[in-house]
Formats: structure tokens, C-alpha cells, sequence
């Protein structure tokens, strides 16, 4: 113990303060990289979860003794890497996470026997509500959602049928939307699951408010606009796929954006119109009537009006007498024509176009070198010409209308996938090794590298001076005895010799032995002594040739 406090007082109080620093500072990186190496590696198990949901999964974890941490808020749960499968399946067992809706299990635990049926209807409901919640965050983009159905219950002796409606708030993943056909998809799922549900009463809203389907029952289902917008959005998207999916078999895929703008009329009209053709006439009907008719007048002089007169017989008694004759006859002949006339109604359907704008933005060729790095190449004028002839050709352009192409090369921006805890990313990179094993493995390494060094540098240097010290005989012996000796091995001044050297000359030897770094008994060294310990003390003997007489003197004096 007496050799450690002498060395320690040899080295000094600034060389003891940076051992102890270095000390310090070895003990806490070990303990650090000792903690990192016994800790288990966290991975993601949900993300992004409800609170409801949180706290259930919470519970469970805490309940099994599975360690975990919180992170976002409570909103992601990290759990041990090697037990995220199998608690995954574990929480799915259970129904977790379930987006903080309830679903048909409501009725797993229900006492039904003792339940109005009022309760069971709202049940139902709320069931129906879950489930369409859950089967909507399944698709992509939709991180969460929220369905409200309104179901009218028909009163009795009632004429007026009242129609299910249903509302959908939905929390889209990052920047995301979703397209026309997918809002569709939406309506048409949950009016398929409810009866008596049409898709035009179901009204759709994101979480920033943004109205998706109006629900009115007077737009088409999953466009929120009117009937016209409808065919306009349409016929533009029709194009815009045409134009993609035609330059990507040479751009390569994603390397193409176009957006097409439209101005259609939609307009219907009718128009009717009667020809008549005065040359081309058809006898339709003809009529001929032909009248004839004969008169004769004959009157006897002397003869009276009676009954003898009249009778058959008579005439051939009477005498001749005055007599007139009268014939006329009549023709007529009636005929119609039929003109020919043409009738034409024309029907006009609405949607024809006027104009077509349509913008195109091609990628330029990447090329990646041996070494890894990427070059991009724009494409030429002369290819950028053929893509606006291959897109005029597939749109129909009609420069008389003002049909305008513009294409433009611009470099994309790179898009990073975001990361999905439903994924399974495997990174191995060596013989089945993870890049998480080959960091623990390259902790472990430091960490034993770490314990070399300072067994060597630091704890071996200290054992070998604190022996050497502990087991020295005082080599300088004065008057003093053994307090000269002790002076010399603490660095302190040497007592004043028997040739009454004054103070000054104590403290310049004091100076002198402080340059040695411990004291040797020269009686114990066998063998050789390096050159440099010579010239050390050779050099020590020409910067301070009195004290070095004194020391001499002292020894001398010491061996008498």
C-alpha cells in the first residue's frame, strides 16, 4: 500500500488526475458496449396504432412479461426482435390491434338472453360499423377509417320508405390519395354489405376535410362530381393511360407522367328535317266518272186529259201529235299524286370534343458505372420530336381545333418506399448473417480489443512500477537515514549533508531527482544497463554538476 502512494506521488497530480480520466472513461465504454451487446435488438411491431389500441397491446405485453418500448407518442410499440412473430400472431388471436372499432365479436360475451331488442339492433350496428372500419384500412393508402350507417326502421302503416345513407372518414397514409376507381370501391363494398344501401347515399371525407363523394344521390358513385365531369374525367383518363402505357415500352416503366385536359360539349341536341322531291311523283289514287242521259217530249192536240187517254190501248187510237227529244252525257276523271318526301331526326349526343391539352414528362437514361455511381443522360431533340408524333397520333390531334402537346424531359426524383411493419425485410449479407449480427459482432470485437489495450497500457505499467517501487531499497543515505531516502523516493528536497550546503543547493537537488522517474539499487542490478539510462544520468550529472558532487559526497560519506 506504502509502494502504491509513493508512485502515485512520483507521477504527480496532473498525470494521476488523466489516469484517472482514461480510467473512467475505459470503465464506462465498457459497461456501455457490455449493456449493448446483453440488450436485445428492438424491431417495430405496430405502427401508427389508436390509443385504444395501444393500450390494449400494452397490457398484454405487460401482462406475458414481454419488455417493450413506446415510441411516436404511444403510437409504435418495439418489442425484441425475435419475438415480433410470435407475438403478432399472439395479438391476432385476440382480435388486436382492431383499429379501435369493435366488430361482430361484440356478440362473443353478450348476455343475450337478458338484452332488448333495441340493444341488439344497436349492437348490430355498431358490429356492421367495425367490420366495414377493418375491411376498408386493408386497402392501400387507408390507415384508418370510420363508418357511420344510418339504417331507417320502417314505422307501421307507413307509405314513405325512407333510403339507408352511410358516411366514411378516412386517414390516408402520408401524402397519398385515392384514385376514382378506389373511392368507387369503397362505396360499392359498403353498400354491398348493407341492405337496402345504394353507393350514390354514401358520402366519403378524408381527414383534412376534403370532400371525396357527396352522397346525394345524384353524382356517379365515387366521382363526388356530375354526370358530364364524369365523362370528361373519364375520357381523359383513357388517354392518359394510352399515352403512358405506349411510351414506357421504350422509356421503360415509370419513366412517363401525362396529364390530358379536355374541353368536351356536352350539349345534346335534336334536329328534324322534312325533303321534298317535286320530280319524283307516284300516282297514289284515280277517279273517273262518266254520265250520260237521253230526254224525249211528245204532246197531242185535240185530244183531252182522262183515263181512256192513258190507258195502254189508248195510243194506238190517238192521231198524231208534237213530240221532243234531248241527250247529254258528262266525263270526269280525279287523280293524286303522292311527292316524295324525306323526314330526318337527328339525336346529337353529348360529349364531342372541342380541344385537347396534353402534357408529357419524360425521364432521361441512367446509367450506373462499375464503380456505383449513377449518370443521367437527358434525351435528345430528335427523340424528344418522336414521342410528341407518337403522342399526337394516339390522341387524335386536330391542330384546326387548337389541340396543343407539349413534352418536356426532366430528371425524376428517386421515391422512397416508405417502410410497412407488415413487410418482412430479411438484410443478410454473409453466410446468414444479419447486418445486426455484424454489428454485435463487431461491438464484441471492439469491445475485447478495448480490454487488450488497457491490460497492457495501462493496468500492466501500473503493476510493474508499483513492485518495482514496493521492493527497492533507498539507494541515497545521509545523515538523514532513512527520511533522505524517502525524500528522494517521493521527489521531495534532500536533507542538508554534513558539508553544510545550504537550502539552495537542497532545492536544486530536489529539481534533479524530480527528472528521475524511480530510484535504482545498483547492488541488485545483474546483467547489463541500457545506453540511454546512461546518458540520461550523464546528462543530468552536466546540467547539475554541485548537486551531482553532493550525492557523491553523501555516498561516500554513507560507505565510510
Amino acid at each position: 500500500m506504502n509502494g502504491i502512494s509513493q508512485l502515485l506521488q512520483s507521477l504527480g497530480t496532473v498525470r494521476v488526475v488523466i489516469l484517472g480520466g482514461v480510467a473512467v472513461g475505459l470503465i464506462a465504454l465498457i459497461m456501455l458496449m457490455a449493456t449493448r451487446i446483453s440488450s436485445p435488438d428492438y424491431a417495430l411491431l405496430y405502427g401508427g396504432l389508436e390509443s385504444a389500441d395501444s393500450a390494449a397491446i400494452v397490457s398484454r405485453l405487460e401482462t406475458e412479461n414481454i419488455p417493450f418500448k413506446l415510441s411516436g407518442n404511444g403510437r409504435d410499440i418495439l418489442i425484441p426482435e425475435d419475438q415480433v412473430a410470435l407475438v403478432r400472431l399472439k395479438m391476432a388471436e385476440v382480435g388486436l390491434p382492431n383499429g379501435g372499432s369493435v366488430g361482430y365479436e361484440i356478440f362473443d360475451n353478450s348476455d343475450t338472453f337478458g338484452t332488448t331488442s333495441f340493444v341488439q339492433n344497436v349492437n348490430f350496428v355498431r358490429a356492421l360499423e367495425g367490420e366495414l372500419a377493418r375491411t376498408i384500412r386493408a386497402l392501400n393508402n387507408v390507415s384508418a377509417a370510420r363508418v357511420h350507417l344510418v339504417l331507417p326502421k320502417r314505422e307501421v302503416f307507413s307509405r314513405d320508405k325512407r333510403e339507408a345513407s352511410a358516411s366514411i372518414v378516412l386517414k390516408l397514409n402520408g401524402r397519398g390519395r385515392l384514385t376514382d376507381d378506389q373511392i368507387s370501391a369503397v362505396q360499392h363494398i359498403t353498400a354491398s354489405a348493407v341492405p337496402s344501401l345504394s353507393p350514390s347515399h354514401i358520402s366519403i371525407v378524408d381527414e383534412n376535410g376534403n370532400l371525396l363523394a357527396r352522397g346525394d344521390g345524384k353524382e356517379t358513385p365515387g366521382t363526388g362530381i356530375s354526370q358530364t365531369d364524369f365523362k370528361r374525367v373519364a375520357y381523359e383518363n383513357r388517354l392518359k393511360e394510352q399515352i403512358e402505357q405506349l411510351l414506357e415500352k421504350s422509356l421503360g416503366p415509370g419513366n412517363v407522367r401525362a396529364e390530358v385536359s379536355a374541353v368536351m360539349d356536352f350539349d345534346q341536341r335534336t334536329i328534324q328535317s322534312e325533303t321534298y322531291d317535286p320530280d319524283s311523283q307516284v300516282v297514289r289514287s284515280s277517279q273517273l266518272v262518266e254520265e250520260n242521259s237521253t230526254a224525249n217530249e211528245g204532246i197531242a192536240g185535240d185530244q183531252a186529259v182522262s183515263v181512256a187517254n192513258n190507258l195502254p190501248e189508248a195510243g194506238a187510237d190517238t192521231g198524231a201529235g208534237s213530240s221532243s227529244k234531248n241527250a247529254s252525257s258528262r266525263s270526269e276523271e280525279t287523280v293524286n299524286y303522292e311527292i316524295s318526301k324525306t323526314v330526318t331526326t337527328e339525336v346529337r349526343e353529348s360529349g364531342p370534343v372541342r380541344r385537347l391539352t396534353v402534357a408529357v414528362l419524360v425521364n432521361g437514361r441512367s446509367e450506373i458505372a462499375e464503380d456505383g455511381t449513377r449518370t443521367y443522360e437527358s434525351l435528345n431533340e430528335e427523340a424528344l420530336n418522336q414521342v410528341s408524333r407518337l403522342v399526337k397520333s394516339a390522341i387524335g390531334f386536330n391542330e384546326e381545333r387548337g389541340d396543343v402537346v407539349e413534352v418536356v424531359n426532366m430528371p425524376f426524383a428517386e421515391v422512397i418506399v416508405p417502410f410497412s411493419d407488415e413487410e418482412i425485410v430479411t438484410d443478410e449479407i454473409f453466410m446468414g448473417l444479419t447486418k445486426a449480427d455484424l454489428f454485435k459482432m463487431g461491438e464484441m470485437g471492439v469491445l475485447v480489443i478495448v480490454a487488450m489495450l488497457a491490460l497492457l497500457l495501462v493496468v500492466r505499467p501500473l503493476l510493474n512500477r508499483a513492485l518495482a517501487v514496493g521492493g527497492a531499497t533507498p539507494a541515497l543515505a545521509g545523515p538523514g537515514g532513512a527520511a533522505a531516502a524517502g525524500a528522494l523516493a517521493g521527489g521531495g528536497s534532500v536533507p542538508a549533508i554534513t558539508n553544510g550546503q545550504s537550502g539552495t543547493s537542497g532545492s536544486a537537488q530536489a529539481e534533479t531527482l524530480n527528472e528521475v522517474d524511480s530510484m535504482i539499487d545498483i547492488d541488485k542490478v545483474d546483467g547489463q544497463v541500457k545506453t540511454s539510462a546512461l546518458n540520461k544520468v550523464s546528462e543530468i550529472v552536466d546540467k547539475h554538476p554541485d548537486e551531482a558532487i553532493s550525492i557523491l559526497r553523501s555516498w561516500l560519506y554513507h560507505d565510510a
